[in-house]
């Protein structure tokens, strides 16, 4: 019979070891690592040299927004003259949105596609500034696509409303 004792003591052992081992999981779970459910707090990024470089490089007039709050935050920039000329710029909203900017002398239709993340075009239109934009829905983002520019396309697209996707194209300006 004593041996049947040590094989139940060494069964009891090896439940409490791990009834310990997941006490401790929960503990350093809780206590050690952060939960905190709010998006990070992204950097601004000053845009105004790669714009200037764009604006000099690109074979279009390159577009940027103009008398925006300060609460809208650059957030990303790029230019890439090897790829159809294409510019980004990225802000977030007041409210954690995001909006971009991308132009391009890419051919237009897969250009719109990439820019939008798959929207379709509708049939509504806005005039902004005198410019008619296409409102474009159905991908990951809504987008704005101005109409009328020969040589290059212009969107304003993201996760923010048509009503800041409006407003950051009424704020574009060319220099």
């Amino acid at each position: 019979m004593a041996g049947s004792n040590g094989k139940q003591k060494t069964a009891r052992d090896m439940v409490l070891s791990l009834a310990l081992i997941g006490i401790a999981a929960v503990v350093v779970y809780f206590l050690a690592i952060p939960h905190d459910d709010r998006a990070p707090d992204l950097k601004r990024v000053d845009y105004r040299v790669e714009l200037l470089t764009a604006r000099r490089a690109a074979s279009y007039p390159v577009a940027a927004p103009e008398g925006l709050p300060n609460a809208w935050k650059a957030t990303s920039v790029r230019f890439q003259g090897e790829s159809g000329d294409r510019w980004h710029l990225g802000f977030q909203t007041p409210d954690s949105q995001y909006v971009q900017i991308e132009q391009s002398t890419q051919k237009r239709s897969a250009f719109i596609d990439e820019a939008s993340q798959g929207a379709s075009a509708t049939q509504q239109t806005e005039t902004i500034d005198g410019h008619t934009w296409t409102r474009y829905t159905g991908g990951r983002y809504d987008a704005l696509v101005l109409e009328g520019t020969k040589g290059s396309t212009t969107v304003v697209a993201g996760t923010a409303s048509f009503a800041d996707l409006t407003k950051m194209a009424a704020a574009l300006k060319t220099r």
